[in-house]
């Protein structure tokens, strides 16, 4: 019998019998202090609402950014009530199983890091479907230094032409980046596309074959866009599809929280004095 029971049995047998609260916690072995207790626990229902609204907008989300987003609302609330809350309510992701992976047998070279935004970009591509079943490509790119990213562009198919004007695109905004990450497609490996690198003075940095982990900020960017949009989204159409991916690319530069920017979005990090802009990108940001 739990303490709570055994007040509640305390206040029955003080009400139908006419007895004490002393002689009635002796006949049932529980102290005068434990009955008398009045129990402190926070109202929760508030936060309750707050976590499950959270994550019905972002079935993504782990604990920890809807921590982060609870404190952008002000919220003063610690990681292991958010957790408690988290796990009572169901809300627990189911994360797939770690894959094992290959270890290189070739000397792996890491390039430096871009010491300013828009200074090196990574793209690669992906395939999704419409609820008929057809199917269409997208291209991502995203920058190295803040995650942002420029443009995703979403098409029937995308052959270096289009990958060319995409980007010709994205650089209006942010200007042409020095250095552009790509794997070995054959679409970046195009003459299109490496006559455009060499008038604007992009240089195409090819990684390894068969080594996707070179490329790794467009890795984990594209399964961020497959695990919170893709997968929670139905496209009926072309227009539909370029319409809630771009909402979705607009949310992860402005809304969406990233650890490795110390929980802040990559526009936040472009918008601080100390990150050094280039020109293009201070006017673009305006």
């Amino acid at each position: 019998m739990t303490a709570a029971s055994k007040r509640a049995r305390v206040q029955q047998l003080t009400a139908k019998f006419s007895r004490g609260e002393r002689r009635a916690c002796r006949l049932l072995g529980l102290s005068r202090s434990t009955c008398r207790y009045e129990s402190r626990k926070r109202d929760e229902v508030a936060l309750r609402q707050r976590i499950r609204a959270i994550a019905q907008a972002r079935p993504r989300f782990g604990y920890r950014r809807i921590l982060v987003m609870l404190k952008r609302d002000g919220l003063r609330v610690g990681g292991e009530r958010v957790r408690r809350i988290y796990r009572e309510e169901g809300l627990s992701l189911r994360l797939r199983p770690k894959r094992r992976r290959k270890l290189s047998s070739h000397l792996r070279i890491i390039a430096p890091p871009p010491k300013c935004p828009h200074e090196r970009w990574s793209m690669d591509f992906m395939v999704d479907s419409f609820m008929d079943g057809r199917r269409f490509r997208v291209l991502t790119v995203v920058d190295i230094f803040s995650r942002h990213s420029p443009i995703i562009e979403v098409d029937l198919s995308l052959n270096g032409s289009k990958v060319v004007a995409a980007l010709d695109r994205a650089a209006k905004r942010f200007g042409y980046p020095r250095i552009m990450q790509v794997d070995n497609g054959t679409e970046f490996q195009s003459k299109v596309l490496d006559a455009w690198a060499f008038d604007h003075g992009v240089k195409l940095d090819f990684i390894r074959p068969g080594k996707p982990v070179d490329n790794c900020f467009i890795e984990s960017f594209n399964a961020r866009l497959r695990d919170e949009c893709f997968n929670v989204n139905v496209f009926v159409s072309l227009a539909d599809a370029r319409r809630k991916i771009e909402a979705w690319r607009i949310d992860y530069n402005d809304q969406r929280p990233h650890s490795s920017l110390g929980d802040r979005t990559p526009s936040e990090l472009l918008r601080r004095p100390e990150v050094v802009k280039p020109a293009a990108t201070a006017q673009a940001l305006k």
